[in-house]
């Protein structure tokens, strides 16, 4: 499986430990990594379709001072789509509005008539894509409607929206950024942990020898400002439990036996 680290702080604080132990575990997600960090001076957006533990990059900008505000790191062992750029996470986009998401997904998606359309219009094959191009779609459908660019509630109320429609029978393990909030969700039991330190929040599929990490409530969209919790959205109940026949038909179709 893919695994997942976010970072939601009041101030910039320095997380190369946490970097470092987070793409140590490549050899087992070997097929891409990607890392965006946010802070106030700049934002720094780079992936690879290479094994993180093996890229010199990684290797230059993993030091032990690095640090950001908020942050979605991503590293992929790859179900749908090829070891290719276009499939590597996170992904990024605008909104009408001018305003940028970054968006990184752990799970597959089994069943959803939401998102047929975007195998016509995404760069690379995931199913991970083409959530967030749906996203995307419903925010700037929102933006339309109210010819103005929208606010933290009305973002977080769409997204919800979009969390509770597409949870349903699929792994749906979320972090995105909106430039201000960090959203996160998991429907899938114990793959998804948090540690609070010093006013930060930190997020891991894998609990980090750093620090006290607990299970992220699941089932539920929540969304961090600055280190401290916003919005708690609605309990849909969509746990999801692997299917092993639900995964080899997925295998299959992909393969075109």
């Amino acid at each position: 499986m893919c695994e997942l680290f976010g970072l939601s702080g009041k101030k910039k604080v320095n997380i190369g430990r946490e970097l470092k132990e987070f793409y140590s575990h490549a050899p087992k997600n070997p097929d891409g990594w990607g890392l965006f960090l946010h802070n106030d001076g700049g934002d720094l957006f780079e992936k690879e379709e290479k094994r993180a533990d093996r890229s010199a990059r990684v290797n230059e900008l993993i030091t032990d001072d690095i640090g950001a505000k908020d942050a979605i790191a991503h590293i992929r062992l790859a179900t749908v789509g090829y070891d290719e750029i276009e499939n590597t996470h996170p992904f990024k986009g605008y909104d009408l509005s001018a305003n940028e998401w970054i968006f990184a997904h752990n799970g597959t998606i089994f069943e959803s008539d939401h998102l047929s359309k975007y195998v016509y219009e995404q760069e690379g094959q995931t199913d991970s894509e083409r959530i967030f191009l749906y996203m995307l779609d419903c925010v700037n459908e929102a933006i339309r409607k109210k010819r103005r660019a929208l606010d933290e509630a009305e973002r977080f109320e769409i997204l919800d929206r979009m969390v509770c429609g597409l949870s349903a029978k699929n792994k749906l393990n979320l972090l995105i950024f909106d430039g201000q909030i960090l959203y996160v969700h998991t429907n899938s039991r114990d793959t998804l942990f948090f540690s609070e330190k010093d006013g930060s929040m930190y997020f891991s599929t894998k609990p980090l020898s750093d620090g006290t990490w607990e299970k992220v409530p699941f089932t539920r969209l929540l969304s961090y400002k600055s280190g401290e919790l916003l919005f708690s959205g609605t309990c849909h109940e969509n746990e999801y439990i692997p299917d092993e026949e639900s995964i080899n038909a997925l295998y299959l179709a992909y393969s075109g036996l």
